[in-house]
């Protein structure tokens, strides 16, 4: 319908017929009002003070002209509406819960035990096989975001997302769950929690301590910020061995399935609800219906290059934390019309910027937190793609950021940054007791000039050249003009040979997901909530600017709770196709039933089965054999440890055993809390040789 009006008395009569023939023409994809045509001349005097027209026969021609145009509109809405995309006649269902959790990490474990305890049957689902499932709660440092002022807390986390918006009651609801934190643990977790900033700022690691909590000292209500634990340790799995732990206690309630990617969201076509979701299960693709809810709790995509190069404009990054972290749950929320956010924001950690050793496709970064100055004291600096430096190497990163400008960013990622240093460094790195990383030396690329060097390391020999040469004057004059690093940490190159190693920098987690609001629920491009679905940790995290250690953690175990709840609610009937239901399919049970069943291991004489629940995947099962006061044999029998971390242990240990005639033996370099379990568990074996 068009609509005009004028000063005088036509005007716009030739602009209207104009713009019919403009709306009327093929491929526009119009359809007008034909006759009809409303021209209101002189406006300036046809409306009273109120703003309302003054002449009766105009307001009777127009709403004679509106009663057409609905009248019109009912028409060709009849006969031009595009029907709504149906469901098949019959969807075929292979099972039914009322709660299905993608994503066995913290928010995952987190969402299902609430949705059990709330009178939920809940399957949960996850990509990552025996060993490795847990997200990355499982390698982790085991801490959480804490606060114990409302106010200052909020007002630290204003200050870290800066000019970043957030929705309020979203960041409200979470402030308000770090705030109580404490009494969480003691509630849901059961344990006293303890205090990173108590425990530790006084202790031997009292500066790392202060690095971390908080790690924005300067903003306001940093004072406020700690960190919790659930016993005095981290980097040990000892939270996610918890939320584990809760899941297993509830196993009549919630089913596991390993191994098991979720693949598509399955959504009602006329009240766009969730009403199941497509499993890659045992090989083939199964239909599980969901009848109150399910929750996206599946990571983000630390190990999807394609992803990274798209939202990140980074090359490639080293994933710290699981491989298993594909991008999967961004890619069913996009199929089902969710909105996104945060799409570029993620998390490093480790040396330098933010920096691991380099790594070949499908094997983590090994993070390194121990302090290492000799990689930035002397005559060593890090070079990017060209052969130059781009950070400062003396500078203490904040979660993978560098101070740029008044706030904190992470260094762009280069393709194939170098490490760079001369034969004096390399005897400085030969003089130390002990590296923080066995293999360093393993690592060196070495040339007897810096050409060669750049030759076998694919950088630019004039440039590095350069590079050298500047820092060689900004070391002898006392000032870099570069980078600003601290001139007492620079030494000038001498003549070669020359070493490099290949760094990449490290990725902890991404942030970017479906947008949610504060009562977990994902919400659609119109910014309403998509019915039935829910989300909670990594995926579509709320940390958007700067980021303060152990937040992600926090928000997996806040909104966990909460989405696992609202998802457990009961709902109303949604879908408007027949269903039919079929058991033909063999699903397999649940694959964590039967973990801590002894049953089915055989012993001999003098043999003993020893157990121990420390290990990063659960329980760990050891079978010593025992004679004439000595161990003759150590088996790990049953076990759970990450391969990429307890492999090691698994594998050395047991001999160390057997030669030491003792479990008191030293932990693998790296596998420590693997470690620990298998000694525990053969300590345990070797206490019922006394009662044998």
């Amino acid at each position: 319908m068009i609509v005009g009006a004028s000063y005088g008395p036509q005007g716009t009569s030739r602009a209207q017929q104009h713009l019919r023939q403009i709306l009327d023409s093929p491929g526009v994809g119009a359809i007008v009002l034909p006759g009809n045509e409303f021209l209101l001349g002189h406006v300036k005097e046809a409306f009273d003070g109120d703003q309302q027209l003054k002449d009766a026969q105009t307001i009777s021609f127009l709403e004679e002209c509106f009663t057409h145009y609905l009248d019109f509109a009912r028409v060709i809405n009849h006969t031009y509406r595009k029907e709504a995309p149906k469901l098949a006649a019959k969807t075929t269902w292979n099972g039914a819960y009322d709660v299905i959790v993608i994503g066995f990490g913290a928010a995952g474990a987190t969402a299902a035990r609430f949705a059990a305890d709330n009178g939920a049957k809940v399957l949960l689902t996850d990509a990552a096989p025996e060993g490795h499932e847990g997200g990355n709660v499982r390698y982790a440092g085991q801490v959480v975001a804490t606060g114990s002022d409302y106010d200052k807390m909020l007002a630290y986390y204003k200050a870290m997302l800066g000019p970043i918006d957030l929705d309020s009651d979203l960041l409200q609801t979470y402030v308000h769950g770090m705030v109580n934190m404490r009494q969480y643990f003691r509630d849901y977790l059961d344990v006293e929690p303890v205090s990173y900033n108590n425990t530790y700022k006084n202790g031997s690691r009292g500066e790392v301590a202060k690095g971390l909590a908080p790690e924005y000292p300067e903003y306001e209500g940093a004072d406020t910020f700690d960190l919790t634990t659930v016993h005095e340790g981290f980097f040990d799995a000892a939270l996610w061995k918890n939320l584990r732990q809760h899941v297993v206690d509830r196993n009549q309630n919630i089913d596991v399935w390993l191994a098991s990617p979720a693949q598509h969201l399955i959504q009602d076509p006329t009240t766009k609800a969730i009403i199941g979701v497509t499993i890659k299960r045992n090989g083939q693709s199964v239909n599980i219906q969901a009848k109150n809810g399910v929750v996206l709790a599946c990571g983000g995509f630390e190990t999807d290059k394609q992803a990274i190069q798209d939202y990140l404009g980074a090359p490639h990054l080293a994933p710290i934390g699981t491989l298993y972290n594909q991008g999967d749950g961004i890619k069913m929320a996009e199929e089902i019309g969710a909105d996104m956010w945060h799409m570029k924001s993620y998390e490093g950690l480790g040396l330098l910027s933010g920096m691991t050793f380099a790594t070949h496709p499908g094997e983590r970064g090994k993070l390194i937190l121990a302090p290492w100055p000799d990689l930035y004291t002397g005559s060593i600096f890090v070079v990017g793609d060209d052969g130059s430096r781009y950070f400062r190497e003396d500078e203490a990163n904040r979660h993978g950021r560098l101070y740029d400008h008044g706030t904190w960013r992470i260094p762009t990622a280069q393709d194939h940054p170098y490490l760079i240093f001369d034969q004096k460094q390399y005897d400085q790195f030969k003089a130390a007791k002990q590296l923080p990383d066995p293999d360093f030396f393993s690592r060196l690329i070495k040339a007897d000039s810096l050409a060669d060097l750049a030759a076998q390391t694919q950088l630019n020999p004039d440039v590095l050249q350069q590079t050298v040469t500047e820092f060689n004057r900004f070391a002898k004059n006392g000032v870099d003009y570069s980078q600003h690093r601290d001139a007492a940490t620079m030494r000038a190159f001498a003549a070669g040979p020359y070493y490099a190693v290949k760094l990449e920098s490290g990725m902890l987690n991404t942030q970017g997901g479906p947008r949610r609001n504060a009562k977990a629920e994902i919400l659609n491009t119109k910014q309403q909530p998509i019915p039935h679905l829910y989300g909670a940790g990594e995926l579509g995290g709320a940390n958007a600017n700067q980021y303060a250690g152990g937040s992600n953690l926090a928000e997996c175990l806040i909104f966990g709770k909460i989405a696992g709840e609202n998802a457990a609610k009961a709902k109303g009937e949604t879908t408007v196709a027949p269903v039919t239901t079929t058991a033909n399919v063999d699903l397999g049970g649940n694959d964590l039933s039967s973990e801590d069943s002894l049953a089915g291991i055989s012993v001999v004489p003098n043999q003993y089965l020893g157990v121990s629940e420390a290990g990063i995947g659960g329980q760990v099962v050891v079978r010593v054999t025992y004679a004439d006061d000595k161990i003759q044999a150590v088996e790990v029998v049953k076990q759970s440890e990450s391969e990429d971390v307890g492999k090691a242990a698994v594998e050395q240990l047991p001999a160390k055993m057997v030669a030491a005639n003792s479990y008191d033996v030293d932990a693998v370099s790296g596998a420590s809390a693997s470690s620990n379990a298998i000694k525990s568990a053969v300590k345990n074996a070797l206490a019922k040789t006394v009662h044998a």
